[in-house]
């Protein structure tokens, strides 16, 4: 294909997509509102005047950046897994596939379009923290670059969680039993600074840790963890599952029987 028509490929893609989750924002860009103002009124309002300070900071202005990052990744990555497993149940991603478009600009058109779903679910829950708590940005380029990178890579593990799956079931089980638990555990809520030495090593596993202290930086300047790090490793996985993903897609994983 022409780079012309590899560009109007992708474009379409990421259209449809877009026009797909603002077209049921209330299933889609609704909830993420409403359960990140709960947190903001329960654990930022009502828990954190007795927690007093994290990190230097009130409590409510420490857990946003986690609150942020947390639905732009469940976003980013329900988008994805729920828009590319439809289209496996309906067959019509056979289409797709015979057409001369290129596996890659298959993975990047729905990349981008879980992307924009978890940037702008992002950027909503950011407005609506405004209305609890100021932020001051300590260092854009690091906030902006971790942001997007942590979408990008969750939508890449939606879409394979969608390559993978064979039922409807399947593509609640990695958000339930595995997105879930290590959101909580990534340091949204608390610095890992308070565990005990054992329980600071085993929280140093947890990935979602670097991308929330890596956003915590980029807003109020301080992380439990190297951000030189933190982003090294968001690019290292960003690589591995987007070669895991072409590779899918060439052998037909879970399409072609």
């Amino acid at each position: 294909m022409s780079p012309h028509a590899m560009f109007t490929a992708f474009a379409t893609i990421v259209l449809r997509e877009v026009r797909r989750f603002t077209r049921i924002w209330p299933q889609t860009l609704l909830p993420p509102a409403v359960t990140m103002t709960l947190y903001f009124v329960i654990f930022g309002n009502l828990i954190g005047s007795r927690i007093g300070d994290m990190g230097g900071f009130n409590y409510m202005s420490f857990i946003v950046p986690g609150l942020i990052m947390m639905s732009v990744i469940t976003s980013s990555y329900a988008n994805v897994v729920s828009s590319f497993f439809s289209m496996k149940f309906q067959r019509s991603i056979e289409e797709l596939l015979v057409s001369p478009v290129p596996n890659s600009v298959i993975l990047v058109g729905y990349v981008a379009g879980g992307m924009a779903r978890g940037l702008g679910v992002g950027l909503i829950v950011t407005l609506l923290s405004l209305a609890f708590t100021r932020l001051e940005i300590h260092n854009l380029p690091v906030m902006i670059l971790t942001v997007f990178l942590t979408s990008a890579l969750f939508s890449l593990g939606g879409f394979i969680n969608a390559m993978l799956a064979t039922k409807f079931d399947d593509i609640s089980i990695v958000p339930t039993f595995i997105l879930t638990p290590l959101t909580y555990l990534g340091g949204v809520f608390y610095s890992i600074q308070l565990l005990p030495q054992f329980w600071q090593a085993v929280s140093m596993v947890n990935p979602i840790l670097y991308m929330v202290n890596a956003f915590r930086y980029g807003i109020l300047g301080v992380s439990d963890v190297n951000v030189g790090v933190a982003l090294g490793m968001i690019v290292l996985f960003i690589a591995i599952l987007s070669a895991v993903s072409l590779r899918m897609l060439k052998r037909g994983k879970g399409i072609r029987h």
